[in-house]
């Protein structure tokens, strides 16, 4: 168990690093005034509309960095900040937020198959680890082979969290490209904006990274424990 808690520890502290880099460069970047002087909330109504999109409202939500697209309501759900600011770090935000409501209505492969697993990682990955660590002390108390397979049924479960996880990353890279290219071609922002709002979205993207690489450290840790306990 002592590799298990130096593996997580080591990825929560990447990931926490990660964590703090993304706020410093959101709160650096909140400086840069965009010269056009729109708010991302006009910016994500703007991209929308460039794109023929006029079923998604643009709403306020709560929080900070709490800003998604909703696909079941059809919503771009922007942070008070972004929703109201007028800087690159808002213009960033709010355009890739419509680069997923884009990638809605354009039927993008990878984000179908992410809603796919939506339901199903929300039911099992609460409960992937617990099977996994039950299996294996049932296992060891009465050597059963029952406890084995609930352990594999946690690896599955797991797994799935895993797949949804590399899912992710396709998905939000492409709705970053999409942005920034609108941002770009439609002379939304000058050079040093484009930069600012480019450097703002590289860095949320490898929050996605990190939450993907620990998803696979922490499967193939536990599929080693499983299978590694095996004659």
């Amino acid at each position: 168990m002592l590799g298990y808690y130096i593996l997580i520890g080591g990825i929560a502290l990447i990931s926490m690093l990660v964590s703090s880099k993304l706020k410093s460069k959101f709160k650096h970047y909140s400086q840069v005034y965009l010269r056009n002087g729109m708010s991302g909330k006009e910016i994500a109504e703007k991209m929308l509309a460039d794109n023929g999109i006029y079923d998604v409202k643009v709403i306020s939500t709560p929080g900070m960095l709490t800003d998604h697209y909703n696909p079941k309501n059809k919503t771009v759900n922007l942070s008070e900040a972004v929703y109201s600011q007028r800087n690159a770090a808002s213009a960033a935000v709010a355009a890739h937020e419509c680069g997923h409501a884009v990638q809605h209505a354009n039927a993008y492969e990878w984000l179908e198959m992410r809603s796919k697993l939506v339901p199903v990682v929300s039911i099992t990955s609460g409960m992937s680890q617990w099977l996994v660590f039950g299996g294996l002390i049932l296992g060891a108390a009465s050597g059963a082979g029952f406890g084995y397979w609930i352990a594999v049924a946690g690896l599955v479960f797991m797994g799935m969290a895993t797949l949804f996880s590399f899912v992710t990353l396709p998905v939000e890279y492409d709705a970053s490209n999409r942005a920034l290219a609108w941002l770009q071609n439609k002379n939304m922002v000058s050079q040093q904006e484009y930069k600012a709002a480019e450097d703002s979205l590289k860095w949320a993207a490898r929050t996605y990274v990190v939450a993907a690489i620990g998803a696979l450290a922490n499967l193939v840790y536990w599929a080693l424990q499983v299978f590694g306990g095996r004659d």
